[in-house]
């Protein structure tokens, strides 16, 4: 391979802050991702972080945005949500008790993807969780 080509293709979209948004990040991410074995995991994904956007940052506020990136390449698919921050804390994983009616978005991420970062930064954070092609579910790479 060239060392200025990639094989990973990657595609962005910015989405107003409305719950309604949401579906249709989940939506473009399946029409990414269709006949990949990893697509309902990844919209999965994208659903929750989307909504964690939207319910706990500045994203969900008028004139409030979210921003979505899907990376694909025969070896992994990365989805990465960045909000609009405002918030006094960068989103972080909880096991929280299967009962509790919030507060379990980040884990249940954390349990699908293989890896799951979070960057902070002035403007607001970005979570990137990472589906390994060649892994078993909620697993190490083979």
């Amino acid at each position: 391979m060239h060392e200025y080509t990639s094989t990973a293709r990657v595609w962005g979209l910015s989405c107003p802050g409305f719950p309604e948004e949401v579906s249709r990040a989940r939506r473009w991410t399946r029409d990414i991702l269709r006949g990949s074995p990893l697509a309902e995991d990844a919209e999965l994904i994208v659903s929750e972080l989307s909504a964690n956007a939207i319910l706990h940052t500045a994203s969900g506020r008028e004139y409030g945005s979210f921003h979505l990136a899907v990376a694909v390449s025969a070896q992994v698919v990365a989805v990465s949500v960045t909000d609009d921050g405002g918030t006094a804390t960068a989103p972080k994983v909880e096991h929280q008790d299967q009962d509790a009616e919030h507060g379990r978005g980040l884990g249940m991420v954390s349990a699908i993807a293989h890896r799951v970062v979070v960057h902070d930064s002035d403007q607001g954070h970005t979570v990137t969780a990472e589906l390994y092609a060649d892994a078993l579910r909620g697993g190490h790479p083979c």
